[in-house]
């Protein structure tokens, strides 16, 4: 495929370069450690199975629900800097 002055396989780098940066961010914001009893949120307690299943959980459902609709992925970056994705 011609590609102007981008070296060959520059345009699957970028898509690489922008999985990699998302598979980055999940990573980063996955919780680690020991998990809590109680929520760090509400102070209600984290059932035993979520314990487990979620190993370094911090918040009870609910506030976890909360969290991730509050939560906006950031809106990338324009590796390319095409004409078209330039006028957006």
């Amino acid at each position: 495929m011609a590609s102007g002055w981008a070296p060959e396989g520059a345009v699957q780098d970028q898509i690489d370069a922008s999985l990699e940066d998302a598979v980055a961010e999940a990573r980063a914001r996955m919780p680690q450690g020991d998990s809590l009893t109680h929520c760090e949120e509400c102070d209600k307690p984290i059932p035993e199975a979520r314990r487990q299943a979620v190993p370094g959980v911090r918040l009870c459902i609910q506030c976890q629900a909360e969290q991730e609709k509050e939560y906006r992925p950031s809106g990338g970056i324009n590796r390319r800097g095409s004409k078209d994705s330039q006028l957006r």
